[in-house]
């Protein structure tokens, strides 16, 4: 019989610099993959991008929707990600993404988090099929330019 698979733990990543934060080389047996936010921001009012591949990210096939909500509620949708949506620089995003493989190289995605600073709570959802095995996964912004400046994110997978 063997083993199931543990739950493993990526290395905590600074997001204080650079546009875009990448994990590599999880292992093609992964069915489940968690990102983790602590009080990550971005220094502009982009969306949120999660973006996963088998080889390469994968910008393409998604369907995704997003909410956040204060005193109401702003909802947006995209096909080239998992998006978080956001608006605001002074947020402090706290929460998870998971990713669960539904099927073949098929992933769907659930998304629950707030921000701190800014009184927001986030929700959302998606799926896409990949072309393999999912083996990366880059978080980054709907215009690519914004700069992460505040916080740290990590991946758990199983």
């Amino acid at each position: 019989a063997s083993l199931p698979n543990p739950l493993t733990s990526g290395t905590a990543v600074a997001s204080t610099s650079g546009t875009a934060i990448d994990f590599t080389g999880i292992p093609s047996w992964v069915k489940r993959v968690t990102l983790l936010f602590s009080g990550v921001s971005t220094n502009g009012t982009a969306n949120y991008f999660v973006r996963i591949g088998s080889g390469s990210i994968q910008a393409t096939g998604y369907t995704s929707t997003a909410s956040y909500m204060t005193t109401g509620i702003s909802t947006a949708s995209d096909t080239t990600s998992f998006i978080i949506r956001s608006d605001n620089a002074a947020n402090n995003v706290c929460g998870a993404m998971v990713m669960h493989n539904i099927s073949g190289n098929t992933w769907v995605e659930e998304w629950t988090g707030g921000a701190t600073g800014t009184n927001q709570s986030y929700l959302g959802g998606g799926a896409v099929t990949l072309t393999g095995a999912l083996d990366q996964l880059r978080l980054t912004t709907s215009n690519g330019t914004d700069t992460f400046d505040a916080g740290s994110i990590n991946i758990m997978y199983e």
